[in-house]
């Protein structure tokens, strides 16, 4: 098994052809381009005993990159969000802090004063865009000029507060208090607080969703064109589809997974955590990855490397 820390890569790799992957886990992103280009099978829900009990809510926000939902099936869904080291927040902002708005992130009187505790940011222009152009009241996947140049201000903004950009990194940096406020995902979230909590850290790690909304994304199996085991990533696709072994999965990386029949067997904490498992409610507020055209993704590239240079 190879493990891909960003989405690219394993596009780059499905798009290459002759991959040489019975089965793949792509985010939205990724299974848009793969589709696109014909890099994947199509499969059909009916050939999985254990797909009926997939959420149809869940199946409609995917079908945003999976037309149809023709070519992958859910496995883990999330948000993107605020993780929080609660103590050293509260210190600085007060025990009113907005701990459920990207107000902490994107106005400068707030990230002033958590930048020496430490903000860290997604390394992941797609998605850190949507959600930045979503909080300024825009369509998140706007491509008019003026819409994104307030996205390029509202991040120049924010640029001279944030400790690093990065993926994964920000895990390990929340449970050790390294840093405070991170836009992050919420199982990454969620493994940092059970961190900084199994080693005794005298500070509390939360999640929290942002009241502005967020964008939803997922994790789903699909099989490369060219598998040279088709027969094979099928029975393990109807294997992690099992309702248990999702469960198992969910009360381990703190990450929702998309089947209904899941849910009586995940711990009712984590299946209680609004944060996790959003009511209806929040999750009207969520809005789902969509494919971009190239000229889009190279237009919003050229924003990212604006704001990261520095990092």
């Amino acid at each position: 098994m190879r493990l891909f820390l960003l989405a690219l890569l394993l596009g780059g790799s499905l798009l290459t052809g002759r991959s040489g992957y019975d089965l793949v886990f792509p985010a939205s992103t990724s299974l848009a381009r793969a589709i696109q280009a014909g890099a994947l099978q199509p499969i059909e829900a009916g050939e999985f005993t254990h797909a009926a009990s997939l959420d149809p809510e869940l199946l409609a926000l995917l079908a945003e990159a999976d037309p149809g939902n023709r070519y992958a099936m859910p496995y883990t869904w999330g948000t993107v969000g605020l993780g929080i080291n609660l103590q050293a927040v509260e210190q600085r902002l007060g025990a009113d802090a907005p701990l459920n708005s990207l107000d902490l992130l994107f106005k400068p009187d707030y990230a002033q004063r958590l930048k020496d505790c430490g903000i860290a940011v997604l390394d992941s222009p797609q998605e850190v865009i949507a959600i930045a152009l979503n909080y300024l009241g825009h369509d998140p996947y706007a491509s008019a000029g003026p819409a994104l140049e307030q996205a390029a201000q509202l991040l120049a903004e924010l640029q001279p507060n944030v400790r690093y950009v990065g993926s994964a990194r920000h895990i390990d940096d929340l449970a050790r208090g390294e840093v405070c406020l991170a836009l992050t995902y919420n199982g990454d979230a969620g493994m940092a607080a059970a961190r900084a909590a199994e080693s005794g850290q005298p500070f509390e790690v939360i999640y929290r969703i942002p009241r502005e909304g967020t964008l939803i994304w997922f994790d789903s199996l699909a099989i490369p064109v060219d598998a040279p085991n088709p027969a094979a990533a099928r029975q393990l696709i109807d294997f992690l589809l099992q309702p248990e072994v999702l469960a198992e999965l969910t009360n381990e990386l703190f990450f929702a997974n998309a089947s209904l029949a899941a849910e009586p067997l995940i711990d009712p904490q984590i299946a209680a955590d609004p944060d996790i498992y959003p009511p209806p409610e929040l999750r009207a507020r969520l809005f789902a990855e969509r494919q971009l055209s190239l000229a889009e993704q190279r237009q919003r590239n050229r924003l990212w490397t604006r704001f990261r240079t520095q990092y």
